[in-house]
C-alpha cells in the first residue's frame, strides 16, 4: 500500500463489523510510516507550550477567566446569535445560520455561483473540512485553493488533516519533498524548509492574485460589534479577506462570546497553548465587510465588497443539551490536547480520529456533528491517562468525555464485551485468583492460558501479567499487628493515618503496602488499614460508568467517616488517588464530599514531604533515621500521569533531594501502560511504541551510571519498564523502606 493510501485505512467506517480491523491497520501504517515526524513535532509543540505558559504569571487566572466566558456563552447562546446578526446587518454584511452541514454548503455555493466564481481561496478552517466544502464546491466546477501551507501540502496529497493547528505535522520534510516532485514539473532540490515553503509561496501567490471569493474560518466572534478573530502564522488569513472582493467567514455557533475585549484572554491562551509561542505571528481583528478598495477586479469594473458569516449549528445545539457533550463546546481549538497525548504523539489523527476531528477532543466533536455514535469509537484510543485535563486552557475533562462516549457505545451493543467486563471488573478477579495465588500465578504463565486469555479477553499473549501477592495486604498488615503494637505518636497533633487497601495494592502489590505501613510507623506515624474496597478506576476505563459510581458513593461514605473522625488517607497507587481528587468530582453527587475527599487523601511521600514542612522534629528524625543511610548515588525517577494531574507528581523528587540525594527525573511523561491500555491486543504496539521513549532514557541514564535506582510510583509504570528493560523497578516508599 503506498503511502498516499492511507486514509485508505482510516477507521471511518466504523459502523460495519469491521470497525475493529480498520482500526487496527490505521494504527500499524501510522506506526510504520508517521510516528517518527509525529513523536517530534508534537512534542516539540508541547515542550514550547510548557515554556510558553511558564512566562504567564497569571496562567491559572486566564483559564478561569477563558472558562467563564466559554460557559456563560454557551449557555446564553441564542440570545448571542440574534446579537450578532443584527451587529453584521447593521455594517451590510450577510449572517446565514445553517442548521445541517448541506445547508451551509449550499449557501457558499449559492454565493459563489452569484458572482460568477471561478476560482475560491480559503485559509485552514477546519470547520469547513467538517461540512465537507471543498468537495461541495469542486463538484459545482468551482477551484479550490487551500492557502495554508500544511493544508496545500494535503490537497496535494488528498490526505486529510490529521491535526487541527498543524494539519500535516505527520509528513517529514523528506515526504513533503517527495510529494512534491512527483505532482509538479520542477528541477528545484526542494531539500530544506525554506526551498519548500518558497516553492509553495510561488504557486500560491498565483492563486491570491486570481481569485474571486475568500473563505476563513473564525477563532471566535464578538456578538456585540460583529468582530471577528483570526489568529494565524502564515499572513495568508490576511490576503484571503483583503483580494478578493467575497469574503465568507464560516464559523461554528460555539465560537460566539459576547464581547470583542473578551478576545484579549484567548489570544494568550491560544498561542501559548497552539504552538508555544508568546503571540501568533498574525493576530487580524476585523470588522467586515472591510472598508477597502478591491483589488482582485478579474474584469469586473463596479465590483464592491461582500461579507458573508456562515455559522453552523450542524449538531451542537443538541451538544449544548446534552449534559456530558455540553463541555466540549467550550473547546477554542488549541490543540494542546494533542500534543500532549502519548497515543496522539504516536499515531497522530489519521489513527486517532475520525473524518475530521482527531485527538482526545476529537471523539466528542465527532459524535456531536455527526450525530452517529459509532463514528466515535476511535475515543477507545483515548487512556483516561488525564495529561491533557492541566494542558487544557478551558478546562475541559477530555477523558470523561471519552468515558461517556465508551459507555454509551457499550450500552448501543446491550452489554458489555467479555474484554470490558475482564478489565472493569478486577478486583473480582482478583480477589478470586488470590485463593491460591501460586497456582493463579503458574496459571497465567502457561502459553495455552495466554492464547485464551488473548482471545476471549483480548489481553496479548505478549505482555507479561504481574503475579498476584502471596498473601494480600490484609492479610500481611493483620500478621504484621499482631507482631507489632502500633507506636506512639511523636506528634501529638498529626491526624491519624490510614493507608487505603485498594484492589491493586491489596492483591499484587502488598509488598508496597506494608513498606508503606513501616516507614510511618518507624518515622513515627502509626497506620491503620481501611477495609479493602473497590474505588471504581477499573470499571470507569471502560466506560462502566454505572458500576463506577456505585463504587465510588460507597467507598466514599466509608472514607468520610475516617476523614471526619480526623483521619488522612495514604494512598499508594496513583490512579487510585486521581480518582478521589479528579474523577470523583462527577461520580458523586455530593460535592462536599468530594472536597474532603480531596483534602485530606495523600500520595506518601506528598504526606511526607508536608510532615517535613510542619514538624521541625520531623526533620531532623529524617536526618538521623534516612539521610546517613541514603548512599545510593543517584535515583531516576519516573513520575505517573495523573500523580503530576493532581499535582503530586514532584513529592517523590522533592522528599530526595531533601535528604540530599541526586534525582534524576524522566522528561519521557507517559509510559505508555496506562493500565488495561497497554495489556489490550489491539493497543499493545501503542503501548510499546511509546514506553520505548521511557526506555531509551533509563538505558542512557543507566549507561553513564550502572549503580542508579528505578523507581516508579504507578503500577503501570513500573510494569512496562520492567517489560520494555528486564529490570527491577520499586515504588519510592519500598526504597525508603530499605535505607530505613
Amino acid at each position: 500500500m503506498s503511502e498516499t493510501s492511507f486514509n485508505d485505512v482510516h477507521p471511518r467506517e466504523v459502523a460495519n463489523k469491521s470497525s475493529k480491523e480498520s482500526l487496527r491497520k490505521a494504527i500499524g501504517m501510522a506506526l510504520r510510516i508517521e510516528s517518527d515526524a509525529l513523536r517530534l513535532n508534537t512534542q516539540t509543540f508541547n515542550t514550547n507550550r510548557y515554556t510558553a505558559v511558564g512566562r504567564l504569571d497569571d496562567y491559572q487566572e486566564l483559564k478561569d477567566r477563558a472558562r467563564q466566558i466559554k460557559e456563560s456563552s454557551i449557555q446564553n447562546l441564542p440570545g448571542l446569535i440574534e446579537r450578532l446578526t443584527r451587529s453584521i446587518e447593521a455594517r451590510g454584511g450577510k449572517v446565514f445560520l445553517a442548521r445541517t452541514k448541506a445547508e451551509a454548503t449550499s449557501y457558499i455555493r449559492n454565493v459563489c455561483r452569484s458572482f460568477d466564481a471561478r476560482l475560491v481561496v480559503k485559509a485552514k478552517s477546519i470547520t469547513s473540512e467538517e461540512i465537507g466544502l471543498n468537495p461541495a464546491l469542486q463538484d459545482a466546477g468551482i477551484e479550490v485553493a487551500e492557502t495554508d501551507l500544511a493544508e496545500f501540502i494535503l490537497q496535494v496529497s488528498k490526505e486529510q488533516p490529521s491535526h487541527i493547528v498543524a494539519p500535516a505535522i505527520h509528513r517529514s520534510r523528506e515526504r513533503i519533498s517527495k510529494l512534491f516532485k512527483e505532482h509538479f514539473n520542477t528541477a528545484k532540490p526542494l531539500d530544506t524548509g525554506e526551498q519548500l515553503t518558497e516553492f509553495a509561496r510561488d504557486i500560491l501567490r498565483e492563486k491570491f492574485l486570481a481569485a474571486d471569493v475568500g473563505v476563513t474560518g473564525a477563532n471566535l466572534v464578538s456578538a456585540d460589534e460583529g468582530t471577528i478573530l483570526l489568529v494565524e502564522s502564515e499572513g495568508n488569513i490576511r490576503l484571503t479577506t483583503q483580494l478578493p472582493a467575497v469574503h465568507i467567514a464560516i464559523a461554528g455557533i460555539e465560537k460566539i462570546i459576547p464581547c470583542k475585549k473578551d478576545f484579549g484572554t484567548f489570544i494568550e491562551l491560544l498561542a501559548a497553548s497552539g504552538t508555544g509561542q508568546p503571540l501568533s505571528s498574525y493576530t487580524n481583528i476585523l470588522e467586515p465587510p472591510l472598508d477597502l478598495p478591491v483589488l482582485n477586479l478579474n474584469g469586473r469594473k463596479d465590483a464592491r465588497r461582500e461579507f458573508h458569516l456562515v455559522l453552523i449549528d450542524n449538531g451542537r445545539m443538541k451538544m449544548r443539551e446534552d449534559p456530558d457533550l455540553r463541555e466540549a463546546l467550550y473547546c477554542v481549538r488549541c490543540s494542546a490536547c494533542m500534543n500532549v497525548c502519548a497515543t496522539f504523539q504516536a499515531v497522530g489523527g489519521h489513527a486517532f480520529g475520525g473524518e475530521c476531528y482527531t485527538g482526545g477532543i476529537g471523539g466528542a466533536w465527532t459524535v456531536g456533528t455527526s450525530g452517529n455514535l459509532e463514528e466515535g469509537r476511535f475515543a477507545e484510543l483515548c487512556t483516561g491517562c488525564s495529561r491533557c485535563v492541566p494542558n487544557c486552557p478551558v478546562r475541559i475533562d477530555i477523558p470523561r468525555l471519552n468515558t461517556v462516549i465508551k459507555e454509551r457505545l457499550m450500552k448501543s451493543e446491550g452489554a458489555p464485551s467479555l474484554e470490558k467486563r475482564f478489565f472493569g471488573n478486577f478486583s473480582s478477579m482478583a480477589k478470586f485468583a488470590s485463593l491460591a495465588p501460586a497456582l493463579s500465578n503458574w496459571i497465567n504463565g502457561l502459553s495455552p492460558s495466554r492464547a485464551v486469555l488473548e482471545k476471549f479477553a483480548g489481553v496479548d499473549r505478549r505482555r507479561s501479567i504481574p503475579p498476584f501477592a502471596k498473601k494480600t495486604l490484609a492479610r500481611q498488615y493483620a500478621v504484621y499487628r499482631k507482631k507489632n503494637m502500633p507506636p506512639a505518636a511523636l506528634y501529638p497533633d498529626a491526624r491519624k493515618l490510614f493507608l487505603f487497601a485498594d484492589v491493586f495494592t491489596n492483591y499484587q502489590n502488598a509488598g508496597i503496602g506494608m513498606a508503606a505501613v513501616r516507614v510511618f510507623e518507624k518515622l513515627g506515624f502509626p497506620v491503620a488499614l481501611t477495609r479493602v474496597m473497590e474505588d471504581g478506576r477499573s470499571a470507569q476505563s471502560q466506560g462502566l460508568l454505572e458500576s463506577a459510581r456505585k463504587s465510588a458513593v460507597t467507598l466514599a461514605v466509608y472514607l468520610k467517616k475516617l476523614i471526619d473522625g480526623g483521619a488522612d488517607i495514604i494512598v499508594a497507587e496513583p490512579s487510585v488517588l486521581s480518582m478521589f481528587r479528579l474523577d470523583y468530582a462527577k461520580l458523586l453527587d455530593a460535592n462536599d464530599v468530594f472536597s474532603v475527599l480531596k483534602a485530606h487523601t495523600f500520595d506518601p511521600l506528598e504526606w511526607l514531604n508536608l510532615s517535613a514542612e510542619r514538624y521541625p522534629e520531623f526533620r531532623q528524625l529524617l536526618e538521623q533515621k534516612v539521610r546517613k543511610r541514603a548512599t545510593q548515588p543517584m535515583i531516576f525517577y519516573h513520575a505517573h500521569c495523573q500523580l503530576k494531574t493532581i499535582g503530586a507528581g514532584e513529592a517523590a523528587p522533592q522528599f530526595f533531594r531533601r535528604l540530599g540525594l541526586d534525582v534524576e527525573t524522566s522528561s519521557v511523561e507517559c509510559c505508555g501502560m496506562a493500565g488495561s491500555f497497554g495489556y489490550k491486543k489491539e493497543f499493545y504496539d501503542i503501548s510499546r511504541n511509546i514506553g520505548s521513549d521511557l526506555g531509551r532514557q533509563i538505558e542512557k541514564s543507566v549507561q553513564s551510571n550502572a549503580a542508579v535506582t528505578v523507581l516508579a510510583s504507578g503500577t503501570s509504570c513500573r510494569e512496562q519498564i520492567h517489560d520494555e528493560l528486564s529490570r527491577r523497578v520499586e515504588h519510592p516508599i519500598e526504597f525508603i523502606d530499605e535505607m530505613l
